[in-house]
């Protein structure tokens, strides 16, 4: 009995409706235009409302996979949100999206890998699903960066944006779906890229407010050249597990951090720049969501066609990495 494959059968995003770009970044804190686009490629971001938590993002992108994919919220038996800005500690933002969709049957828990998150959560669907025990997993990735960003610190407030995106893992032909999966992480990084307030090490006070302790932190120069590394290392390591070749792809899907980042990854790969999805002028780094929502975007535009080879890979805070080979 061959094994059951396991894709995407729909997709959908979600960004908020105000719009941050680099020229009202000039007026927050000491930047300005061609310094932002130049050095990361990124010219404006989405912000979250007031009133919109990364539980209503991850709704509304849920909502518009579920459409895509023919299916109800009834349909599904789990959802994976990825995410570093859940709504609360707990309950899990998967479960106050469980109850916003209205999805009864559905277990639900979130998954906090970082940028790499969306990937991770692909991994654990396509395994549960393949193992019998589920047919339909909702996988999210959502946040609300603005949230947890400094708009003093000129060297990450110009990186981060809010968004989400999801899909619907299932059963698909033969010959489709999920071919390999790359997944890894390097604790000894963890200094590297984090927010310290909150947790047990470092609970909530006065004090740690005050020294904004609750904001990300990141050694941008050390986070690069490891990202310049690890994307191309994990998308030749990914293709080597799906006995593909560079060749072979027909559309790139990074992680939308840095321009020079997906560069040198699209170089490694000899592939050209028509071959990446690549949004994050619009959107910034939307971390976990930042994947998804550049993948469903590509199937908005159609630019996935069935039959392609997609390549997904990120990197992110831990350090984590995450790639995936899949048949659209």
């Amino acid at each position: 009995m061959t094994e059951q494959a396991v894709g995407i059968i729909g997709s959908g995003k979600y960004v908020p409706e105000r719009v941050l770009t680099n020229q009202q970044l000039e007026q927050m804190v000491e930047t300005n235009d061609e310094w932002i686009v130049s050095r990361t490629g990124i010219r404006e971001r989405r912000i979250a409302a007031e009133y919109e938590a990364t539980s209503d993002l991850a709704y509304q992108a849920s909502v518009r996979a579920l459409a895509a994919a023919g299916l109800t919220a009834e349909d599904l038996d789990l959802i994976i949100v990825a995410t570093v800005t859940p709504d609360m500690f707990f309950p899990s933002t998967a479960c106050l999206l469980q109850d916003k969709l209205g999805a009864r049957r559905a277990a639900a828990f979130d998954l906090s890998a970082a940028c790499s998150g969306f990937i991770y959560g692909l991994a654990t669907a396509t395994s549960m699903i393949k193992s019998g025990m589920y047919r339909h997993v909702l996988v999210v990735g959502a946040e609300c960066l603005s949230r947890i960003t400094d708009y003093t610190d000129r060297n990450t407030c110009i990186l981060f944006g809010d968004g989400a995106g999801a899909v619907v893992v299932g059963p698909v032909a033969e010959g489709r779906g999920f071919k390999s999966f790359e997944l890894g992480a390097d604790g000894s990084g963890g200094e590297l890229l984090k927010v310290c307030g909150g947790g047990s090490r470092m609970p909530s006070t006065a004090e740690t407010v005050g020294s904004k302790a609750h904001y990300i932190y990141m050694a941008g120069s050390e986070v690069f050249k490891f990202a310049v590394r690890i994307m191309g290392g994990a998308a030749e390591d990914v293709l080597r597990k799906a006995g593909l070749e560079k060749s072979d792809i027909d559309l790139l899907v990074p992680h939308q951090a840095n321009i020079r980042i997906i560069q040198s990854a699209l170089n490694r790969l000899d592939l050209p720049e028509d071959k990446a999805m690549i949004n994050l002028d619009k959107y910034g780094n939307v971390s976990a969501a930042s994947i998804p929502i550049a993948l469903a975007e590509a199937v908005e535009q159609g630019k996935v066609n069935e039959g392609d080879c997609l390549l997904l890979v990120g990197f992110g805070g831990g350090l984590t990495w995450g790639a995936s080979v899949l048949i659209w």
